[in-house]
């Protein structure tokens, strides 16, 4: 049976990444190479290093309900059934959907019965797994997240006036419903490559006509922008047809499956269901399955509200999802001891000062960026220093 464990963790080099962002979390000089995403937990990809063990994964092969607890592995088997991240964006993300549960057995079965290796570039579906997701921003944090209401986007498309846009403009206008919708993002993603970097262009020059004073302006503003990155994509078009978020520090969206969105700028913590299930639809050099796509999605979500945080101490609150993977909640220590319950695989991250954590004598400290592991057979860890630590464990 293992204690607590520093965790040693990947970082993704994803070009989409920043330079500074997770450096300067972990008091590091910047980086040479964008780095995107801190991961923590037991992911096969880069599952988190420990002294004890190879990896985490490793060390929940060896002794599932030691680490993981009973009730973790009756309801998910042997696996972590999340991953934490940091990640930071200084370019957007592709646009993408994560399938529901039933989606993702359906498909996976499928892809299986017809002998698509899982590490092919045309393979949608990884695992048998759905993927929602919550992210927390850390920095002032920019987001699209599902799609805008039909009224809404048949005013956009009419304050913009542009002519190849002109015929969904008039259907959504005559009819702003979900199969409206639906046909404007096909058409797009269906394009004629030869004609996409006018139809970008033409976009573009529209938005910056037409943002000074208008209730678009962020829009018009972020897909010009996005087009600086994909001037050939019509998924550049797609940025106007979805909801723009832009997020506080401490503010959170919950991105719950069949949701097309894409992350654009700022640093934020994002937890996840455990799996590798994305679908792209655009901002992408990557494989784009449209029919898969458009099968997979959810058309009728209207404005993006902020999820809801709660407190469960004086010190700690957490982001109501529903979920049963996963649950995050923030520790704002001020220097009195925190006792906090075991019993449940855990992972403290902490993202400001340091913080001393003991459990049956074992004594770790940690500071900004770097994270413990506590396994399900602790019987509670003391927490003590003046910091911020986020906790994350599964939801059940």
């Amino acid at each position: 049976m293992g204690g607590m464990d520093l965790l040693t963790n990947a970082i993704q080099p994803y070009a989409w990444g920043s330079h500074a962002a997770i450096a300067e979390l972990q008091g590091r000089e910047p980086s040479a190479r964008p780095e995107a995403e801190l991961w923590m937990g037991a992911h096969p990809g880069a599952p988190s290093g420990l002294d004890r063990a190879p990896t985490l994964l490793d060390a929940i092969e060896r002794a599932p309900r030691d680490e993981l607890g009973d009730a973790v592995v009756e309801e998910f088997g042997v696996r972590l059934p999340y991953l934490l991240k940091v990640l930071a964006a200084d370019h957007p993300l592709s646009l993408q959907v994560h399938p529901s549960s039933e989606q993702a057995r359906a498909g996976f079965d499928a892809e299986e019965a017809r002998g698509i290796p899982r590490d092919a570039a045309d393979r949608n579906y990884r695992d048998p797994y759905s993927k929602p997701e919550l992210i927390v921003a850390l920095t002032p944090f920019v987001g699209l997240c599902g799609f805008r209401d039909a009224t809404e986007l048949a005013e956009l498309l009419d304050e913009l006036a542009i002519p190849a846009l002109k015929e969904f403009a008039d259907n959504l206008a005559a009819r702003p419903d979900e199969a409206s919708v639906r046909g404007m993002l096909a058409s797009l993603l269906r394009w004629p490559a030869h004609e996409r970097a006018a139809l970008v262009a033409e976009v573009v020059h529209a938005c910056e006509l037409h943002g000074p004073g208008s209730r678009f302006a962020a829009t018009y503003e972020w897909t010009a922008r996005v087009a600086g990155d994909y001037p050939s994509d019509t998924g550049v078009v797609v940025v106007l047809m979805l909801n723009l978020v832009s997020l506080a520090p401490g503010e959170a969206i919950f991105l719950r499956p069949r949701t097309l969105h894409a992350y654009l700028n700022g640093v934020g913590v994002e937890i996840l269901a455990g799996s590798d299930n994305v679908l792209r639809g655009g901002l992408t050099p990557k494989h784009i399955d449209v029919d898969e796509l458009l099968g997979l999605l959810e058309f009728s979500h209207g404005p993006v509200q902020l999820t809801q945080i709660e407190d469960v101490s004086p010190v700690e609150q957490v982001w109501v999802t529903p979920t049963p993977e996963f649950r995050l909640s923030r520790l704002r220590l001020a220097g009195e001891p925190v006792q906090l319950e075991g019993g449940r695989p855990q992972i403290l991250l902490c993202t400001q000062g340091s913080v001393r954590l003991q459990d049956a004598g074992q004594v770790l400290d940690v500071r900004g960026g770097e994270s413990v592991f506590v396994p399900a057979s602790s019987a509670g860890v003391a927490l003590t220093g003046k910091a911020t630590v986020f906790r994350a464990m599964p939801g059940l």
